[in-house]
């Protein structure tokens, strides 16, 4: 007679999408802004890393059509690498208070889909650089426009705005895409440990599914925040990062059961 295992993994139930109300993403902001108060020190921490990250981007990549590209990129990757910013969150839900030195590791509750879910995020932004900078040749046929600053510059005349409209374009349907399978993915897979990643992408998408609304909501108001720190020379990262960050862990903690 064969002995049967026991999987308890395998007992878990597959996450189920809760409905929220169209302006959940402003309660959001604001629980997330009483975590940012609550643990200024390590929410900080992330914000100015980021900031560096994309002050370090504008300044040492010259090409315009690269930098471009990993402006918008920023978006595609930005949520495997606020697990700590999460961590926080989740921390304070269970009444612990929060330290810095904890949020750096949590990604070791679930390092194999975490990492392969990064892996999958990191393999998106190489083909969307490589659709952007295609598209900017298209449309800048006699070369790129400008080396440095290129949000900043195509903003302020209105043959950028009309490339960027053509820009956003192109890019809102594979935009769109990554949203829907990141938009609660990480922190799920943070609060469960058992969770694989290819579950936490399909709920991520009934999560959008059954809450397009709020979450096309959620979705513009990321792109604004995020648009919003890169046009004050990145210094505003610092504080816009945590504050998504955290907002992102009550997204999840709402929309999914």
């Amino acid at each position: 007679m064969i002995e049967r295992t026991e999987r308890p993994e395998l007992d878990q139930p597959f996450p189920e999408a809760r409905l929220v109300a169209p302006g959940a993403p402003w309660r959001w902001l604001a629980r997330g802004l009483v975590d940012l108060r609550a643990a200024p020190v390590a929410s900080l921490f992330y914000g100015v890393v980021f900031a560096l990250m994309g002050a370090a981007l504008m300044r040492f990549v010259t090409s315009a059509a690269v930098e471009l590209a990993l402006v918008t990129g920023f978006l595609l990757v930005a949520p495997s690498l606020s697990i700590g910013l999460y961590d926080i969150s989740r921390r304070r839900e269970l009444g612990e208070t929060p330290t810095l030195a904890q949020t750096l590791f949590a990604w070791r509750s679930n390092a194999p889909a975490v990492g392969f879910y990064a892996l999958i995020l990191a393999l998106l932004l190489a083909v969307w650089i490589r659709v952007s900078v295609v598209v900017v040749a298209l449309f800048f046929t006699s070369g790129e426009p400008m080396e440095h600053g290129v949000l900043a510059e195509l903003a302020g005349s209105p043959e950028g705005w009309v490339f960027m409209l053509a820009y956003a374009a192109a890019g809102s349907g594979f935009a769109l895409l990554v949203f829907a399978t990141s938009v609660v993915s990480i922190p799920m897979l943070l609060d469960r440990p058992e969770m694989d990643t290819l579950t936490a992408m399909i709920a991520s998408f009934g999560a959008l599914r059954l809450n397009l609304a709020p979450m096309l909501l959620w979705a513009a108001t990321i792109v604004v925040l995020v648009a919003a720190g890169f046009f004050t020379y990145c210094v505003g990262l610092a504080i816009v990062v945590p504050l998504i960050g955290h907002a992102t862990w009550h997204a999840y903690r709402e929309s999914v059961a």
